[in-house]
């Protein structure tokens, strides 16, 4: 039986899941890296995998683990976001049938870094010594986010944003998969590699296009693009906090303000889960345009039906910030 880990499920060796590797077949990818894999790669798909056993139950604590995880398990697992579409995370907390469904799930997949904050606490409460849990942010080098009102520094949970750290996540969560169904193995190997490439690709496509603009210096809502901006060159000045539930103060809304005329900053970004209200203020008062740059703790009901996932946000977030820093 495997053993719960309340923190983060240390899977086994890679050897184990090398030992699995056997022949070809069809892999469970979306048709944007069909588009962008070599054809080789594409095609080269284990098929010496499980096709009689049910799909690996598998909890997702947000938008971002739940897109990697239906990325890498395709067909071998179904997955539950466990908050809402249209729903900032930041605050959210699991509900009674959310447990409910932890104490029936095979996986649970949460980001860490403190983004999920109930995550201790709940994981504790459960009966499921079944239960394979990973923190997908494991291996990650963290950056300081804020210093609490007990003087204690966090750090900032956004790690995703980062396609090098997206591509992180992505390996915890294969290996996961990989442990928790290891017929399987070769299937999500071999779903992780494709993607993979696809975050390499989209880390050269933000270096290319943002190295070679003049400016460096975008004003967002609230401080989600730290890592982002770390990786590209870029400087963000937040509007609030690390969480986006927090409210700046007169003074901090005039410095920002002074930020913007000295800087020449041309757009104040928005976001689509929080109100636009306050940057709306900062944009007329400076003569800025608003646009909406998305740090992905979710999607609206509208863009998943629209079949939108990291990939094309992440693509739509690069255009905003190239129209804005040229």
């Amino acid at each position: 039986m495997k053993k719960f880990n309340r923190f983060c499920y240390r899977v086994l060796p890679v050897a184990l899941c090398a030992a699995l590797l056997g022949g070809c077949g069809a892999s469970a990818v979306s048709s944007s890296v069909v588009e962008s894999a070599d054809s080789a790669s594409t095609e080269n798909v284990s098929s010496a995998v499980s096709t009689d056993s049910a799909p690996l139950k598998v909890m997702a604590s947000f938008y971002p683990m739940y897109d990697f995880a239906q990325k890498i398990g395709g067909d071998k697992v179904s997955v539950t976001n466990m908050v809402p579409a249209g729903t900032e995370p930041h605050d959210w907390e699991p509900s009674t049938t959310d447990i409910t469904n932890l104490e029936d799930a095979d996986v649970f997949i949460y980001s860490g870094a403190g983004m999920e904050q109930w995550v201790d606490s709940v994981l504790g409460s459960l009966t499921n010594q079944d239960l394979d849990v990973v923190q997908a942010s494991d291996g990650i080098t963290l950056r300081e986010g804020y210093e609490d009102e007990d003087g204690d520094v966090g750090a900032d949970p956004h790690v995703w944003l980062a396609p090098a750290n997206a591509k992180i996540e992505m390996k915890n969560i294969a290996d996961v998969l990989c442990n928790a169904d290891p017929a399987n193995a070769e299937y999500y190997r071999q779903n992780y590699e494709q993607w993979a490439l696809e975050c390499d690709r989209l880390d050269t496509e933000f270096t290319e296009t943002l190295s070679a603009l003049p400016n460096k210096d975008i004003v967002v809502p609230h401080e989600a693009f730290g890592y982002l901006c770390d990786a590209y060159g870029l400087n963000q000045v937040g509007i609030e906090g690390i969480e986006a539930d927090s409210e700046p103060d007169p003074a901090r809304m005039a410095k920002i303000e002074d930020f913007v005329k000295a800087n020449n900053v041309k757009v104040i970004f928005s976001e689509e889960l929080i109100s636009p209200k306050v940057a709306q203020t900062i944009a007329d008062a400076t003569g800025a345009q608003m646009q909406e740059l998305n740090p992905l703790e979710g999607l609206t009901d509208d863009q998943i039906a629209d079949g939108q996932d990291y990939f094309t946000v992440m693509r739509q977030n690069l255009e905003e910030l190239k129209n804005a820093l040229q």
